[in-house]
């Protein structure tokens, strides 16, 4: 049961922005699989987080809120991906000749 919780946080956590169609299926799989209130099916997050003592809410809320955040993160971000990159070179003066004195 614990490896199920735990590959349900990793589906969500880790295809929380994806951007293939795999992806996205996944997390909204494990989206809904922890959304979901019903706690009489065997693997339910529910009766998972009831047989482990765990706190469902809890969990819920913490993954929640860790959305929100990458959501906040991600969306400052995502302006930035279109940009092109200034290469970094630098101009040697031949006739500009540092000297040393001390």
């Amino acid at each position: 049961m614990l490896a199920v919780l735990a590959d349900a946080i990793d589906d969500f956590k880790k295809h929380a922005f994806s951007k293939d169609q795999r992806g996205q299926k996944l997390f909204q799989e494990a989206e809904e699989w922890f959304l979901e209130k019903d706690d009489d099916q065997l693997f339910s997050f529910e009766y998972i987080c009831a047989t482990l003592q765990l706190h469902s809410d809890y969990i819920r809320r913490g993954l929640l809120s860790w959305k929100q955040s990458k959501l906040k993160t991600h969306s400052v971000e995502r302006p930035r991906q279109g940009r092109t990159k200034l290469a970094k070179t630098r101009t040697k003066h031949p006739s500009i000749r540092l000297s040393r004195t001390g």
